[in-house]
């Protein structure tokens, strides 16, 4: 064999010359032995890269050539113009617009609330300033109305069955005979109501006697009872005035509460039992009745001062939260949100005397002080 074909030891394996032997063989000699062979990586295969000329194209190839020695090293290269990447990276999620803001809203159809509570307002002035005794007669109704919606979710909600009959019979009797006879005679009606209650509950079984009797002594104190003062309010000489005071000063304080509360609530007044209730509502109650009560009292009652207005209007700002607190605190616990439907945008009867029943006792014993009974 001619040593001559072969490139020199030092420089290990060139090719075959061209009188050499065969492509692909490999001398044997100090410069590439079996043993360094073995030890040796093989070099990776690179693509020939096409020529397109020109020094773009060269260093194109360069790019290409360059990387890491050798098969287990991360290999990173730039796609060519056109090529499509095996492994694309995954793009960013694009930005998502940002959500309207919330509008606040009543929770009620303000539209339907409106036209029933107007139409309310119409029929309930004027029988208040037309007969005396219609005016009695539509606070008889809606006292046993109001007595219905109790006793109905109570034994839905509870099981507890106040009887209905007698509390309904006693209710509107307690209201007339407040009207009639006064005071006195509210106390006398409540007495005999109370006993009928308990008198009737015997025609049935003993099981719940004593839970049934009590909603039924609780319903006639809650409904018809105190309802009988506004039926007092009117026994007075200037009595649709005063009842017109009092279901004035009952709305504004509403209607304040919920105005400022829901333009300017920030601060819970009793979240466990009523959460849409502010503070500022509350304050907004109180400065919306005292004004309205110092106009009320300086120009509708006789003998009324501007000074006294404001005291009887800080009172009902005060006891129609009240009555609203203890009103939710009864639906919290039955789980309900209305006492009823029958009054569209309201709910039920109920849910309109919530503030009203408790308010009632407290303008009447305030008018009294202030100007007399008569």
């Amino acid at each position: 064999m001619n040593d001559s074909s072969w490139g020199t030891p030092q420089t290990g394996y060139w090719g075959p010359s061209e009188h050499g032997p065969g492509r692909g063989a490999v001398p044997a000699g100090p410069a590439y032995d079996a043993h360094q062979a073995q030890q040796t990586r093989p070099m990776p295969i690179v693509p020939d890269v096409p020529e397109h000329g020109g020094d773009q194209d060269a260093d194109r190839g360069v790019a290409r050539l360059s990387g890491p020695l050798f098969r287990d090293e991360p290999t990173r290269a730039r796609p060519l113009p056109g090529e499509v990447p095996q492994n694309p990276e995954p793009m960013p999620p694009a930005p998502q617009p940002a959500p309207a803001p919330h509008k606040k809203s009543a929770g009620r159809d303000l539209g339907a609330a409106i036209g029933v509570g107007v139409g309310l307002g119409a029929v309930i002035v004027a029988s208040l300033f037309v007969v005396k005794a219609v005016f009695v007669g539509v606070i008889s109704v809606a006292v046993v109305v109001g007595l219905w919606e109790l006793t109905k979710r109570l034994d839905e909600r509870k099981g507890v069955k106040a009887p209905l009959v007698p509390l309904a019979i006693g209710g509107a009797a307690m209201v007339v005979a407040g009207y009639a006879r006064g005071a006195e005679g509210a106390w006398v009606a409540m007495a005999l109501t109370t006993l009928a209650v308990l008198v009737w509950r015997m025609t049935a079984p003993p099981e719940g006697y004593l839970k049934d009797v009590t909603a039924g002594v609780f319903a006639a104190f809650y409904v018809p009872f105190l309802a009988t003062f506004v039926a007092m309010l009117l026994r007075a000489d200037d009595g649709p005035w005063r009842v017109l005071t009092f279901l004035l000063l009952t709305v504004v304080s509403d209607t304040g509460a919920y105005a400022v509360g829901w333009r300017f609530g920030k601060h819970k007044l009793a979240p466990r039992i009523s959460p849409g209730k502010t503070r500022e509502g509350l304050l907004g109650a109180v400065g919306f009745s005292m004004v309205a009560g110092a106009l009320c009292m300086q120009f509708l009652i006789d003998d009324g001062v501007w000074w006294q207005g404001l005291l009887l209007g800080l009172a009902v700002a005060a006891s129609a939260t009240l009555g609203d607190l203890g009103e939710s605190m009864i639906k919290r616990d039955l789980g309900i949100k209305d006492m009823g439907t029958l009054l569209p945008g309201h709910g039920g009867i109920m849910d309109r005397l919530d503030s009203l029943l408790p308010t009632a006792p407290v303008v009447w014993l305030l008018l009294v002080i202030f100007v007399g009974s008569s």
